[in-house]
């Protein structure tokens, strides 16, 4: 499975029963819930790293990637933009691209 094929997964439960999907109960809680789980998510993962335990650190990669995905989907942010968005980073140094901002 790839990120696209998660996040396509993600943008079909938008509109189904949130009585069976959890990522429908999540979106229909709304965006700020969104957000909410992913910086929880996100936490998680820094204490991970910290600690170093790399099988945690995977695990809550991953759900720092799908309440990524769920976060964009809740306010109609497309992955193909934020991909699109890495890929004219490309071409920049970080340096270049942190100082047009």
């Amino acid at each position: 499975m790839t990120l696209s094929d998660l996040f396509e997964t993600i943008r079909a439960r938008k509109t189904a029963d949130p009585t069976n999907s959890w990522t429908a109960q999540l979106l229909a809680k709304g965006p700020d819930k969104c957000a909410e789980k992913f910086g929880e998510e996100a936490v998680e993962a820094i204490i991970e790293a910290v600690k170093g335990d790399k099988a945690a650190l995977t695990s809550e990669a991953a759900d720092v990637l799908y309440h990524l995905l769920v976060m964009l989907a809740s306010r109609d942010v497309e992955l193909e933009d934020v991909l699109k968005e890495l890929a004219g980073r490309q071409s920049k140094s970080g340096v270049a691209e942190k100082a047009s901002r």
